[in-house]
């Protein structure tokens, strides 16, 4: 994929962030145009994998209320006690 290019966003910081932001860089050996790039970047990346997370909740529990399919918790419980022993068992199915 081409790599787009890049445009200028102005941010208001007040003096405290912008000194944290200065440190940073300084013993990073970094810019602070790096290191506040690096930090939305990260952010968005995280807030990205939270909402794909409640969106795949939200479809699982439409799922459930269409279906009525379910695991129990002592179900699920039981089949993980299981794990690393010689007779480890599979996922429990769902029913209802």
């Amino acid at each position: 994929m081409p790599a787009t290019a890049a445009k200028t966003v102005s941010v208001k910081l007040d003096n405290d962030i912008r000194d944290r932001i200065r440190h940073l860089a300084d013993v990073r050996h970094r810019t602070t145009h790096w290191i506040m790039r690096q930090a939305i970047e990260e952010y968005v990346e995280r807030e990205e994998k939270r909402e794909a997370f409640r969106q795949g909740t939200l479809k699982a529990w439409e799922e459930y209320q269409e279906t009525d399919l379910h695991v129990t918790g002592d179900e699920v419980i039981a089949w993980l006690e299981t794990w690393g022993d010689d007779n480890e068992q599979t996922a429990p199915a769902c029913h209802k």
